[in-house]
């Protein structure tokens, strides 16, 4: 199984309803033949320099991840929600 983990901070007179929009739109995504367990957070705010949102989703392997990499309704919700909101975006991707 393959953990896709994204953290974000956000620019600044965003928000929490920004990115909550964002937030939906990526737990909404659906891809045919691609099996995936998505979770998505705000921060709470309980540490200073935290990232503003998080992001997971398990998905069955390589190839799985790789599908929703490319997925055009995926790339679509980066580029017009998360793009324009973000002043950084990380990831890493492991085997759990």
């Amino acid at each position: 199984m393959i953990r896709n983990v994204v953290v974000g901070k956000v620019k600044d007179g965003v928000t929490v309803e920004q990115i909550e929009e964002a937030l939906a739109a990526i737990r909404a995504l659906s891809i045919d033949g691609v099996e995936m367990d998505v979770r998505t957070g705000v921060d709470l705010g309980l540490r200073d320099g935290n990232a503003n949102f998080a992001i997971t989703v398990d998905l069955p392997d390589e190839d799985a991840y790789r599908r929703y990499d490319a997925d055009e309704e995926h790339n679509r919700v980066r580029r017009e929600l998360f793009a324009p909101i973000s002043a950084s975006i990380d990831r890493i991707q492991f085997t759990l």
